[in-house]
């Protein structure tokens, strides 16, 4: 009751702060000439106020109040002409405003910023020639005048013009204001900000993100347009001449120097309005220059407001700073105690039952023909590499394939699932986490799950704390996610999928990123969800934490089901242990003899991207003419060891060494290539960036091509899009040689290809070290990198687990023990035998 009594308290600050201003008004402390500006002051702030949390509530920067504004004032002035009270012109005036602003932000929802606001200004542009063109009405450029509107109520008659007009306006935008207080600490704020913050995890907590657009549009505009009646009251005469566009870039700009979204900003805005006239005659410069200087001054020294400017600065120097909260490693204690998942299996109700599922894109197909069933008192792993279709099919679980096509069947809890939109799954008892930990950056750790709930209550308040006590975020409950490490905003992302005691809970890579604490407490959270009868879904490349906690393992690859299995089995199917491992017919081997020098060196090299750990004390030496593979499943950190290696990544941490003058070019993973130009343009962008021009482009570019397959050599001028995948991994890996590099980087050169393209792309690399260049090899597939390469290192969690020689028995063994679990059952002997290897 604190929270609220608090928030009353703020709330009734502004009526009291309203009756003062009304009171000096009428004592003549204010002067008769100033009282109209006080009164346009207090209708500007309302509108300033309903552009500025419709821009930092949902996102979206409007040029159409003008419009709305126009809409009310003309209301009063047919009203006013026609005898009509003045509460029939407030309803009908906020009801079209409610009901044009509402099919506005549903319209604008599906566009980007830019179109919404390229919407908003078309619906002003037809507005204002609507109230030139209909005269009748509203007078056209002569204008109409406001004589007066009668109460209904029998409060009395306001006279256009008059004083009591201009009570009547500070009054109003006293109650705005104030209930403008409950709203931003209300679910509906931040629903809206969540909408905003990241559209399609809102759908999976249940927020349409189209309906927010349209509900928070449609109260800013009833709000201007009911400021709109009190100008023409204010005004008593109403013309085309306020509302121009150029009023609507001066609303916008007036929500940036108070700053956007916040209530104290909307008064700083509408007084810098009514008064950047008198500002402008002050300084002898026209109006629209001092708005754009002062604009100008505003984004470049206080980006985020005037307003939220000084409340820092008084938080500043009236609190103490504030200090680092711990952040804990536990939970709670009683975790620690939840048993390991039961045995047994085969009991409980089925709970999900998939037949035949399948998910294509175009041509391509992401899932074809899954099936399966997950009982309730279950937890299901489903594994399987990178592009196997483990994301989509949890997309397909949870609404989120897009524009993708779905085939099938999918009962839950004995009703249809597919047909259910993505935030009709959340009532149905469906919850996601992302393997990102998509959490809702501008709400606070408790607001990211409070959000769930569509009224802010105390027993909402105190489930929400129960919760966050149960993951270990109590005490950074009011903490910004962007303010904690990754760990514990996968927590977060795990709480706010609780939140809403789902019957089936889907975790995207949950152990991703973390550290062996970290990975070992969500074990036992979601021990203890399946404890409170929630079934889980859980996909994961870190296989050992992912088997600790699973009853059954499901393995896809290329879309399909391959295996099944319990977990101390499913790795032993030879398709399974293939698709991890792959399977090479030997032909490829790299050349024999290799030279002694150094071409890069790394030491001690750590990375991390905010938090997330992705390289940790890597030690590697490339030497000339050597093929080194580094091979390790999704997310082990091979591409950022890539761009270290290449050199357009600084690491965090360590040393990257050259033996001379290297040149290094890296062919990235999913090729990057400009699909607009032709081949020939890709080739001579990337030649152009190395500063190759002239007669040595032309002699690159000819030799380049040799290498290229006939097939390719013959359409040099297609475009890059309009080939298939092993061309375009092909054009790719020519294009990093077109430079002429001394080492060549080429990450993951076999991903979404057919068996055959592999083999050729893998047989044209060898060509190259044949040649003589030294090849780095990034690859998912380890029999692959074992079978083409001189040296292998196996990287696991950001981690060289294994260093050896292909051709040594015992590096075989303790390479397979490192790619799945880091190399923790791998004999020692083993290790110090494949620790330095040696290439003759």
């Amino acid at each position: 009751m604190v929270f609220n009594r608090s928030l009353l308290a703020r709330a009734a600050l502004v009526p009291a702060a309203g009756a003062v201003l009304m009171a000096f008004m009428a004592s003549g402390a204010i002067p008769a000439y100033q009282m109209y500006s006080v009164g346009l002051a207090a209708v500007y702030t309302i509108v300033v106020l309903s552009v500025g949390l419709l821009a930092g509530w949902s996102g979206i920067w409007s040029v159409g109040h003008p419009a709305f504004f126009a809409i009310g004032a003309y209301f009063a002035a047919y009203g006013s002409g026609h005898d009509w009270p003045l509460e029939a012109v407030v309803l009908g005036a906020v009801a079209t405003g409610a009901t044009l602003g509402a099919f506005l932000g549903y319209a604008g929802a599906r566009f980007s910023v830019l179109y919404i606001a390229l919407l908003t200004l078309a619906f002003t542009t037809v507005t204002l020639e609507l109230v030139n063109r209909w005269s009748t009405v509203t007078g056209g450029d002569q204008g109409v005048p406001v004589i007066e509107l009668r109460s209904a109520l029998g409060l009395g008659t306001l006279a256009g013009g008059g004083a009591d007009a201009q009570y009547l306006a500070v009054g109003a935008a006293s109650v705005v204001l104030a209930l403008a207080v409950p709203a931003a600490a209300s679910g509906l704020r931040m629903r809206l900000v969540a909408a905003k913050s990241h559209p399609l995890a809102a759908r999976t907590i249940g927020i349409a993100p189209e309906a927010q657009s349209s509900l928070s549009f449609a109260a800013s505009g009833a709000c201007t347009c009911f400021a709109g009646v009190l100008l023409g009251l204010l005004t008593g005469f109403v013309s085309p001449d306020p509302f121009s566009l150029t009023f609507g870039i001066s609303l916008i700009a007036a929500c940036v120097l108070g700053g956007v979204g916040t209530v104290l900003g909307a008064v700083a805005g509408g007084v810098y309005l009514t008064w950047n006239p008198s500002l402008s005659s002050a300084v002898g410069l026209p109006q629209p220059v001092v708005q754009g200087l002062v604009l100008i001054a505003v984004l470049l020294f206080l980006p985020g407001g005037a307003v939220p400017f000084l409340a820092r600065l008084v938080r500043r120097v009236l609190r103490r700073p504030d200090t680092e909260v711990p952040l804990p490693a536990e939970a709670s204690a009683h975790l620690s105690a939840t048993p390991p998942p039961s045995e047994a299996t085969g009991y409980g109700p089925v709970l999900l039952h998939l037949e035949h599922l399948s998910v294509s894109y175009g041509g391509l197909k992401a899932l074809e023909d899954a099936s399966l069933s997950l009982r309730q008192n279950e937890i299901l792993a489903v594994i399987g590499p990178n592009g196997a279709g483990k994301t989509t099919l949890l997309n397909a679980l949870s609404g989120l394939t897009g524009n993708g096509r779905v085939n099938g069947t999918a009962d839950f809890a004995g009703r249809p699932l597919l047909k259910a939109r993505a935030t009709a799954r959340r009532r149905l008892g469906v919850g996601r986490t992302f393997q990102h930990a998509e959490v809702f950056s501008e709400l606070t750790v408790a607001e990211n799950v409070l959000c769930t709930r569509r009224w802010i209550t105390d027993r909402a308040r105190a489930d929400v704390a129960r919760l966050l006590e149960s993951v270990g975020l109590a005490d950074v409950a009011d903490r910004r996610p962007g303010e904690l490490p990754f760990g514990l905003q996968k927590r977060l992302d795990l709480a706010r999928a609780m939140a809403g005691e789902p019957k089936l809970l889907i975790l995207d890579e949950p152990f991703g990123g973390l550290d062996a604490g970290e990975r070992a407490l969500l074990a036992r959270h979601i021990r203890r969800l399946h404890a409170d009868g929630t079934a889980v879904v859980v996909i994961d490349h870190v296989l050992d934490d992912l088997f600790s906690v699973a009853h059954r393992v499901l393995a896809f690859d290329f879309g399909r089901t391959i295996g099944e299995g319990a977990p101390d089995t499913v790795l032993q199917d030879p398709k399974v242990r293939s698709s991890y491992l792959g399977s090479v017919d030997g032909r490829t081997r790299p050349p024999e003899h290799v030279g002694e020098r150094s071409m890069i060196r790394l030491n001690g090299v750590g990375h991390t991207y905010g938090g997330v750990v992705a390289l940790r004390d890597v030690g590697l030496d490339v030497r000339q003419g050597v093929v080194l593979g580094i091979a390790g499943a999704n997310g082990a950190g091979k591409s950022t060891l890539a761009g270290i290696l290449h050199g357009s990544l600084q690491p965090a941490r360590g040393d990257r060494e050259t033996g001379g003058v290297v040149r290094t070019s890296l062919a990235p993973e999913g090729r990057a290539l400009f699909k607009t130009l032709s081949v020939r343009e890709n080739l001579e962008v990337a030649a152009y960036a190395a500063g190759i021009t002239g007669a040595p482009l032309r002699e690159r570019l000819e030799e380049t091509v040799q290498w290229l397959p006939a097939r390719l050599r013959d359409r040099m001028s297609a475009s890059a899009g309009g080939l298939s995948g092993g061309e375009q991994q092909m054009l790719a890996i020519a294009r990093a040689l077109i430079v002429g590099p001394d080492v060549l980087i080429v990450d993951e050169p076999a991903l979404g290809l057919a068996p055959a393209l592999v083999d050729e792309v893998y047989d044209r690399l060898a060509r190259l070290a044949h040649d003589g260049l030294t090849v780095v090899l990034l690859e998912q597939l380890l029999s692959r990198a074992l079978s083409v390469s001189h040296e292998v290192a196996v990287l696991h969690e950001g981690v060289i687990a294994a260093h050896g020689r292909p051709g040594d028995p015992a590096f075989a063994a303790l390479a397979e023990a490192a790619y799945f679990s880091g190399g923790l059952e791998a004999a020692p002997t083993a290790a110090a035998s494949a620790r330095t290897p040696q290439v003759n």
